[in-house]
């Protein structure tokens, strides 16, 4: 257990282990738990493993490990919706069993195990946000938008590492502009219209929308170059120029933008991080201040620092496995009739973001506007700039021809939608109707790449 003193008589230490220094506490009105007081005046100084101190927002009042409190926050977890989706876990040891047992039913291992990412992914959502709370403002956002892009960094390596005889690289591509399009467009659009739902209008600061969408458009246009150089040099082919050196310049401009992608991620983390973190600071916590749920979530049971671990570990788990199990029936649905296209644009994306779309929407409903902003386009960032790239680069060590030469149709896409969604933040004002405008133009991408032929059958990026 932890302990209080008085700062009149002695200053603290830090403490070597558990989540803080344990708060005066009180109990709830039925008397059925403790909860902390959240008076920093009582006690202003709390660290976790003597490294950091934790701000008052992610205080849990508690030390150590309690399992039977662990499972309780996390089934809770922040809202209702998430709460709602904890439900679907008895499908994570189903799909599970399902693979060994029946490696032979794809359809039904595909489906459990599509089904059984998104608790996995909601749960690595919640113990992210519970850890960010214990963090400075920015870096603990980031570090929760880099907890949830983890789940795509692992589907993106299992593909690349199964793509042998079966051609994943074309789903990978796909799944790259989809997590953005999913991110910019269905997630950004909706908490638009459920935060618009409750008020006339939400204002975010320019700040975070302009940096957010001026990086977009940097990465929309390096990751559009490889594919535009390939297709305005397809029609030229002559014995000097042949298909083979088209092929072979593509994949290195395509390597060479990768690093330069990196680059300018690096570029971001330090323009956050350091040099503007004060001013993001400023402006998460003044929409801190504004939660409309903010006596409730200071009230909440949290988790302690050791139990976010814990659970980081096993949600990573059973993301990790679900993946895995999930890229061995891509080949068998898509010899069905789902194309590349459709699998990696709209199905791929939607499940391994269920948790960030999950706790951005929830943000806009208590009028955290800057907050869901930064979940949005930190994400799309984060995959642009960093994901990508990463999958570019695992690929050349792996000597497999990943690239960025997008099909155009999806290149456009990608494009179109940045500028779109550039416009609405343009005004700083966010309303339902330019959220339920960004859903209905993801719902049309949906439609049509249902329709894209496969690229065995068309494609603009292939011999």
């Amino acid at each position: 257990m932890g302990f209080s003193r008085s700062l009149a008589t002695r200053e603290p230490p830090p403490q070597a282990s558990g989540d803080d220094i344990e708060p005066p506490q009180e109990k709830d009105t039925q008397g059925s738990s403790v909860l902390p007081t959240h008076e920093r005046k009582t006690h202003p100084h709390r660290y976790v493993l003597g490294l950091f101190r934790v701000h008052s927002a992610g205080e849990s009042g508690r030390t150590g490990i309690h399992p039977l409190h662990f499972f309780r926050v996390c089934f809770k977890s922040v809202c209702t919706a998430s709460m709602m989706v904890n439900i679907l876990w008895p499908f994570v040891p189903a799909a599970i069993v399902m693979h060994f047992a029946r490696p032979d039913l794809h359809v039904w291992v595909f489906t459990l195990n599509y089904i059984a990412m998104v608790p996995s992914a909601n749960l690595l959502g919640f113990a992210g946000g519970e850890l960010a709370k214990k963090l400075p403002k920015v870096f603990g956002v980031l570090l929760e938008t880099t907890l949830s892009a983890v789940v795509e960094i692992v589907l993106f390596m299992v593909l690349l590492h199964n793509s042998g005889e079966q051609d994943l690289i074309p789903v990978i591509q796909a799944a790259i502009l989809g997590s953005i399009l999913a991110n910019l467009l269905l997630c950004l659009g909706t908490c638009f219209f459920v935060g618009g739902l409750r008020r006339d209008e939400q204002v975010f600061h320019e700040a975070v929308s302009e940096v957010g969408t001026g990086l977009l458009l940097v990465a929309g246009f390096g990751l559009l170059i490889p594919s535009a150089f390939y297709t305005a040099l397809k029609g030229a082919l002559n014995p000097k120029f042949t298909l083979e050196e088209l092929e072979r310049s593509a994949l290195t401009i395509s390597r060479a933008t990768a690093v330069i992608l990196l680059v300018a991620f690096i570029a971001y983390l330090i323009f956050n991080l350091h040099s503007h973190n004060s001013i993001f600071d400023e402006i998460l916590a003044s929409d801190e201040a504004q939660d409309e749920d903010r006596d409730q979530e200071l009230q909440r049971a949290k988790l302690t620092f050791l139990e976010c671990i814990m659970a980081i570990v096993i949600s990573l788990t059973c993301v990790c496995m679900s993946a895995v199990f999930l890229v061995q029936e891509i080949e068998h649905i898509v010899a069905l009739g789902v194309s590349d296209n459709f699998m990696g644009l709209i199905l791929v994306p939607l499940v391994e973001k269920a948790a960030e779309h999950l706790t951005a929407v929830d943000e806009a409903w208590d009028n955290q506007i800057n907050f869901a902003l930064f979940h949005c386009l930190g994400p799309s960032i984060q995959t642009a700039l960093l994901n990508a790239p990463l999958a570019v680069i695992v690929g050349w060590g792996l000597d497999k021809d990943m690239s960025l030469n997008f099909e155009i149709f999806m290149v456009v896409l990608l494009v179109l939608s940045i500028l779109v969604v550039g416009n609405f933040l343009r005004d700083g004002k966010s309303n339902y109707l330019e959220g339920t405008l960004c859903v209905l133009v993801y719902v049309i991408i949906a439609v049509t790449s249902w329709y894209y032929p496969g690229v065995e059958d068309a494609s603009t990026n292939q011999a």
